[in-house]
């Protein structure tokens, strides 16, 4: 290892940055933000410097702008150096000369007169990752700081802070190390810090506070463990493409123990999980084996009951008829702790694959999502409204049911030429759409010989798919 990782805390600590261009702008940028007292010496300096230094005298933070050639003297009381110039042999006479003076220095693109590197960073104050490749390839440590950035929520700085706090108001009541960090392991590891990162700070707190309760209760038992508090995560799967998962979703299923997952889910989406999660079935087939409801919902309760962190994965969006719903309301009513993660609903995703924009100035000014299933009692959806003008009407699970909703459409004032599509496999590399009039889709389907399940989608925007189409396999 050449290089030693370390963070410098600069606050208040004189820098020098020698260059005034756009190179030496992108370093007193960063240097700004940790409160260093930056002096920048060139002939010529940016307009853009000149700016932040009038922005900053302002809040008190000192930039100070010196515009003229560097002398030996500039290095005087300084702790750190950043050289930025064009000129390669000014670059490494400067160097030379901190080195001297065992000033640690950087110059930017020349890694033999640096004597330490400014690593690719990914920010989330207080908390820091820096990623270095020890000057062989920035263009790779700038490419692996983008894929963490993906990875690491945004509000990883707000937690560490929070943690901070917790260990403060918590960490006394509990009498040993090992217990506070067995304590702290568990909030990490589950839902209470689930429930911050996704924004959630007074669930957060409310699951810590039980968790703390719990352990403070045990702490008469011979071994102290905290009470791992369970919590279930109604996650959106997408239509079927698995970079459409969401950010939110694809830490969910890398955090989750257990998944119970719909037969729709994609395998592709599967393989994204913690590879020591459990994962299960449980799903529903029309006419074949299905895990009922009643079961789906106590086996959501028994795991989370058991402390574990549950991920319910759903096909589409969990809301949009996924029954997303109902199992939240049987986890309430056991008092389980439950988050909603969206996903991108089959409706949106497949339409957006196929080229067809659900709604449209010219041609739609209002769209509607109906399950192709009559519901329980039987209800109908209002047919009469769904046949209007300017309206697309989009069907869950058309394909089964293709001859009933044209015939309604029909009846109600549909005309008979009004485009219609159906969409099977929608957003995967199996992608089929047919499009016809709605007197026509039918016959269209069974010439194609299109599988369940399909999206049906009926309206005028439809007859845009010729010119808009755009993923084709």
């Amino acid at each position: 290892m050449n290089y030693f990782p370390m963070f410098f805390d600069l606050s208040g600590q004189k820098v020098l940055v020698v260059g005034g261009g756009e190179v030496a702008f992108r370093k007193i940028s960063l240097l700004m933000r940790t409160g260093a007292l930056i002096t920048v010496v060139a002939p010529e300096i940016l307009a853009q410097l000149h700016k932040m230094a009038h922005a900053n005298a302002a809040a008190q933070i000192q930039l100070n702008l010196q515009i003229r050639k560097f002398i030996s003297d500039d290095l005087n009381q300084v702790r750190l150096v950043i050289v930025a110039t064009a000129d390669r042999d000014l670059n490494r006479s400067i160097a030379k000369l901190a080195e001297e003076r065992a000033i640690p220095v950087n110059v930017v693109d020349d890694l033999k007169a640096s004597r330490f590197i400014v690593p690719a960073l990914i920010d989330r104050d207080p908390v820091l990752v820096a990623i270095s490749t020890g000057g062989a390839s920035p263009v790779l440590a700038r490419r692996l700081r983008e894929r963490l950035e993906a990875l690491i929520p945004q509000r990883f700085g707000p937690l560490a802070v929070w943690l901070q706090e917790l260990r403060k108001s918590s960490g006394e009541r509990l009498p040993s190390t090992a217990v506070r960090r067995r304590f702290f392991e568990t909030i990490i590891d589950g839902a209470s810090a689930s429930r911050f990162i996704e924004g959630d700070k007074q669930g957060a707190r409310r699951i810590a506070q039980e968790l703390l309760e719990a352990t403070l209760a045990s702490l008469g038992e011979t071994t102290v463990h905290p009470t791992t508090v369970g919590s279930v995560m109604l996650v959106g799967a997408g239509p079927g493409d698995p970079e459409l998962l969401t950010l939110k979703a694809l830490r969910a299923l890398q955090d989750a123990d257990v998944i119970f997952y719909d037969r729709l889910v994609p395998a592709g989406i599967l393989d994204l999980a913690r590879r020591d999660a459990s994962r299960v079935c449980v799903g529903k087939a029309s006419g074949g084996p299905s895990t009922t409801q009643d079961s789906i919902t106590a086996l959501l309760i028994r795991h989370a009951q058991q402390g574990e962190r549950v991920v319910r994965l759903k096909g589409g969006d969990p809301f949009i008829f996924g029954r997303g719903g109902e199992e939240l309301e049987a986890l309430a009513a056991a008092k389980i702790n439950f988050s909603v993660v969206p996903g991108i609903t089959a409706a949106l995703g497949c339409a957006a694959y196929a080229g067809i924009p659900l709604t449209h100035r010219d041609h739609a000014q209002s769209v509607s999502f109906v399950t192709g299933h009559a519901d329980r009692q039987g209800k109908e959806p209002d047919w009469r409204a769904l046949a209007m003008p300017g309206t697309t009407a989009v069907f869950y699970m058309g394909l089964a049911r293709l001859e009933h909703i044209v015939e309604r459409l029909l009846a109600h004032g549909a005309p008979p030429s009004r485009a219609a599509g159906l969409i099977s496999q929608g957003t995967t590399e199996q992608q089929r759409v047919i499009t016809a009039t709605l007197a026509g889709i039918g016959a269209a389907a069974a010439l194609a010989q299109l599988e369940s399940p399909g999206l049906l989608i009926v309206g005028d925007v439809v007859a845009l798919y010729k010119s808009l189409k755009w993923f084709t396999r």
